[in-house]
């Protein structure tokens, strides 16, 4: 009898320890979900951030024809001063929106950067839980394992102390 009270607790024992780690298996894969959604999501305010990065770039760089252009017409038209005023006027904004949007610019590269750097550490930590979940899910095949040899263990001995 205490060998058949034995093989139960041993079997509660590895049923315990079946759906402890059933829990943790889904609760793993639940946080995998999590941090992959969490991954696209930042994927997405990447990609968000380069338009924006190029938007901004292309600003610059017509912004900076302007000051150009504004340079060109200042150069050659010093005998009129009013026009020579309004046009160092309008350079001065366009050096100031220039400067806007080149701090912009380097704003957005800031946090493309971050972003990048996070979602390489979300690419890092959602592979350490597909590791830790690939674990834990073997040992679910495991103890599964255990838990249907007990199974029949306790089924031979049944038999055995019935032929008896």
């Amino acid at each position: 009898m205490s060998h058949l009270d034995s093989i139960k607790q041993k079997m509660a024992s590895l049923r315990k320890d079946q759906e402890e780690t059933q829990a943790k298996c889904e609760e793993l894969q639940a946080k995998v979900k999590s941090l992959e959604h969490e991954n696209m999501s930042k994927e997405q305010e990447i990609r968000s951030l380069s338009h924006n990065n190029q938007r901004l770039e292309a600003e610059v760089e017509k912004l900076e024809a302007g000051i150009k252009e504004a340079k060109d017409l200042a150069g050659t038209s010093r005998e009129h001063s009013t026009q020579n005023e309004a046009l160092q006027r309008r350079l001065q904004l366009l050096e100031e929106e220039a400067e806007e949007a080149d701090k912009n610019m380097r704003d957005t590269n800031d946090k493309l950067r971050q972003t990048d750097v996070k979602a390489g550490h979300y690419e890092r930590k959602v592979q350490a839980l597909e590791a830790a979940r690939d674990q834990w899910e073997e040992k679910y095949e495991e103890m599964s394992k255990k838990y249907k040899q007990v199974q029949q263990e306790l089924h031979d001995f049944q038999q055995e102390i019935g032929n008896i």
